[in-house]
């Protein structure tokens, strides 16, 4: 392999000899000088260097990256096995004339003849150089001669070879007045090259400076300037000295011009480095000098602060906002108040889960037994979350809905939060705005005040370490409103909006945090007290109360063996409640439409019999049973009203809806003598019920044919109207069509139809109006016994969403007037001892 060796240029600077003789001198006297390259300038030799040979096939020599000139002496390291051949053979003949050409490749090892520069030189070995170490390397310095070009590649073996055609240079006239001008223009620039070229040594400036043949000069430059090899070659392929003047002149000038402009963007860039590099040695001294204080970047606080920020995935306005935060802390004494407020500010700044996500689980099947696993019932809940999921796995990407779930207290609202926590594989956390009348609760406090601190929201989001938690607002029906300190749920309203939360600000941070993954779930027991605007951002989902039959679902599947296991009794795999007992506790030891006090009487239970046990040491019973519930409990307090039979006029079943389930209750109806026109309304009546009952009253008046009711019944008999537990507050319209049948029994002294109860509004028209509640008042009708129901028929459809095995066992009877109610309910059978109405003769 032919390289050219890159200290090779260096070495034509060191040594040129100066003199014409200094040639032949320096070479008689040092024939053992290798580390030179140098030209032959001198009388008698000069004519000859620019000859070349006869017209025939030669021995070629091809170098990589380097052209050899006429005239020029040059080193060459020789690597490649044909060029090594060659060297041997030319180093037993020295007198034999070969050939230099490149090649136009530098990466081609066996080079054809399309691969090589048809415009070289030919040359002579000087002398070879066997580099010490490597047998496969020799240095041989060339002599380089006349130009020469190649016809045809005759042979790559064992060296190449090929026809040659001599083409001698055309010298130009000494005297001729553009060459000279043109000559000294190429001295000074070539010698301004030479000092402007840091990489070229000095001692090329001295060589330059003492050849005295121009020609020489001239080809010295060509060959030793560091021009490609492609200018080189358009160099060498110029046939008279003239051209070949003017084109490396051509070639200086613009390397020059390309030297200027670097050298000024250099002292452009070192002016600015040396700006730099003072800030540096100013900021180095800064941080020594806080080092010394035990304030900088080895306190343990800022590293810290530095390590945690560097994971944070904030956005460039956060990033921004923390670098200068952090160099305020570096102009703080750490010994003052302030320093400590701006650290905890860096710190909560940089604990938040900037754009941290956990991974949503969105397998529907396994939300699904994990939301009933924890929770029975809640339908709807359920449903609503699984349509968020499902939607979420089909886009990828979704603003997390804004949900409220209303209902009383103790039907697993809060609880609900964790399940769909765990359904999900989210983070979960909570905040109770019970009694919160703070707006900086909300949105934090401002730095200026002492004592400053994020917002609820905020630390919530920081404790979760993750931006989209399912994040429980507990009792924000509890806010307080309109305070001296503001208005917490107008501070809401940010904080629940989809179209802004996005961007919530919360005072502390004083920079924008994004929300809008975070799944929002409120509770509320009462809606009323929620403002409008509030609400309406939210999707307000009802959670009804418990049944009972769901109340003992939810005993055998959850709140017993929790309780087991919290009395210590998990181990006693016999030890039951059976289902009469669990109803009994339901239905006469509680009066909720949650389970709480349900578990309060389970668990008093099971710590009754932990005590015997740990008393006697063995159980007094394992099956617990309606009796036992007794023994361990005491007395019931409370009784559930039973059907009482159709034997008096006036006393009809009806339906109500309470915060705890369903109720029937009785409508009473007596009659007195009197001077009529009076109703007397008792049993803790609200104004909505009184007027049904006037209504009710009126009606039956307007109607009294219909019923064969003599009119002046009413003048002569007064009318009272009772609903029993008086103690018990009592309202609503749905008694209406109850307390018309009460009415219209009472007066025509017929019997009810037996197990019958209903529900319904009246209008003064006698048309009935749908309720709600229905589901709560269909069970309440079952357990007293109840085998047929009246509604509106309107309330159909509420029907039919009941399953059906809780419609088992009940006939419902679907009316549009009270007339159809009548025609129903009462029967052609008079009580037993009716009342013998007296009629006043005055009043006929």
């Amino acid at each position: 392999m032919v390289i050219l060796n890159h200290f090779s240029s260096v070495c034509r600077f060191f040594a040129v000899y100066l003199h014409p003789n200094s040639l032949k001198d320096n070479m008689n006297k040092n024939p053992n000088n290798t580390s030179f390259s140098m030209i032959a300038d001198y009388e008698g030799e000069i004519a000859k260097l620019f000859e070349g040979g006869e017209n025939g096939e030669y021995p070629i020599l091809v170098t990589r990256n380097l052209v050899l000139f006429p005239a020029v002496v040059t080193p060459i390291l020789i690597g490649r096995q044909q060029s090594l051949n060659l060297v041997k053979r030319l180093e037993k003949k020295p007198e034999t004339l070969f050939c230099v050409f490149s090649q136009k490749k530098q990466e081609v090892e066996i080079p054809s003849f399309k691969d090589i520069h048809t415009i070289g030189v030919f040359a002579r070995i000087v002398r070879v150089l066997d580099l010490p170490g490597d047998d496969n390397n020799v240095t041989v310095i060339v002599q380089g001669l006349g130009r020469c070009t190649l016809k045809e590649v005759t042979g790559t073996r064992p060296y190449v070879k090929g026809i040659i055609e001599n083409m001698p240079d055309q010298l130009s006239d000494p005297k001729d007045m553009e060459f000279k001008t043109a000559y000294e223009d190429f001295r000074n620039a070539s010698l301004d090259y030479v000092r402007k070229d840091e990489d070229i040594p000095g001692e090329a400036e001295f060589a330059i400076q003492n050849i005295t043949n121009d020609v020489v000069k001239i080809n010295f430059v060509c060959s030793s300037m560091p021009f490609s090899v492609s200018d080189k070659i358009k160099l060498l392929a110029c046939d008279s000295t003239k051209e070949r003047l003017f084109e490396v002149l051509r070639y200086l000038h613009r390397d020059i011009q390309f030297m200027m402009l670097k050298q000024d963007i250099r002292s452009r860039t070192r002016e600015d480095l040396d700006e730099q590099q003072r800030e540096y040695f100013l900021q180095q001294q800064i941080k020594n000098i806080k080092e010394e204080l035990g304030n900088g970047e080895g306190s343990p606080e800022r590293k810290e602060l530095l390590e945690k920020a560097s994971t944070r995935k904030w956005n460039e306005e956060v990033q921004k906002t923390f670098n200068k935060e952090l160099d305020k802390l570096d102009m703080l004494n750490p010994q003052g108040p302030e320093y400590s407020v701006q650290l905890n500010y860096l710190q909560t700044l940089v604990s938040l889960p900037w754009n941290e996500y956990t991974d949503d689980d969105l397998d529907l099947k396994r939300a699904q037994r994990v939301l009933d696993k924890d929770h029975y019932g809640m339908e709807k809940v359920k449903e609503r979350i699984l349509e968020y999921m499902a939607v979420l796995s089909l886009r990828g990407d979704l603003k997390s809905p804004i949900i409220c779930l209303y209902g009383p207290p103790g039907v697993g609202k809060t609880s609900l939060g964790k399940s769909i926590a765990s359904s999900m594989k989210r983070k979960y956390v909570r905040i109770s705005l019970g009694g919160l009348h703070d707006e900086s609760e909300i949105r934090g406090h401002r730095r200026t005040y002492v004592g400053a601190m994020p917002g609820r929201v905020i630390k919530s989001i920081q404790k979760a370490g993750s931006s989209n938690p399912v994040f429980i607002l507990d009792e924000i029906d509890k806010v307080t409103q309109n305070t001296i300190n503001g208005d917490p749920s107008s501070a809401l309203l940010e904080v629940l909006d989809p179209e802004q939360n996005f961007a919530f600000h919360d005072n502390y941070l004083d920079v924008d945090y994004d929300l809008s993954k975070v799944l929002f779930i409120a509770t509320a027991n009462d809606l009323n007290t929620i403002p409008r605007p509030l609400l309406d951002r939210m999707e307000v989902i009802e959670v009804s109360g418990y049944i009972t039959e769901e109340k003992i679902e939810i005993a055998k599947r959850h709140l017993i063996p929790k309780v087991k296991e919290n009395t210590g009794l998990s181990k006693d795999n016999k030890l039951a409640f059976n289902k009469a007992a669990i109803e009994k506790i339901i239905e006469q030891y509680t009066r909720e439409s949650g389970v709480r006090q349900l578990e309060k009487q389970i668990d008093k239970a099971m710590r009754k019999l932990a005590l015997r046990k740990a008393t006697d040491g063995k159980l007094p019973f394992e099956k617990i049973t309606p009796k036992e519930i007794e023994d361990l409990l005491g007395k019931p307090p409370f009784y559930r009203d039973i059907y009482q039979g159709n034997e008096y006029a006036g006393v009809v079943t009806g339906l109500a809806w309470t915060s705890v389930g369903g109720e029937i209750l009785f409508i009473e109806t007596s009659l007195s003598k009197g001077k009529g026109s009076k109703l007397t309304l008792t049993g803790n009546l609200g104004d909505v019920m009184k007027e049904s009952a006037v209504l009710a009253l009126e009606y039956v008046k307007a109607h009294a044919d219909l019923l064969n009711i003599d009119y002046r019944i009413f003048d002569n008999y007064n009318i009272h109207i009772h609903v029993p537990e008086g103690a018990t507050p009592k309202d609503g319209p749905s008694a209406g069509i109850t307390i018309a049948t009460s009415i219209a029994s009472a007066l025509t002294q017929r019997k009810v139809r037996k197990n019958t109860a209903m529900t319904g509004e009246i209008t003064l028209r006698g048309k009935v109006l749908p309720v709600g509640g229905i589901k709560e008042k269909i069970l309440a009708a079952k357990r007293a016994g109840i085998t047929d129901i009246m509604m509106c028929r309107d309330n159909k459809k509420d029907i039919d969403e009941i399953p059906e095995v809780y419609r088992k066992g009940v006939e419902f009877h679907y009316v549009e007037n009270v007339q159809d109610v009548w025609a129903f309910a009462l029967t052609n059978e008079i009580v037993k001892n009716p009342i013998p109405f007296e009629i006043d003769s005055e009043k006929k």
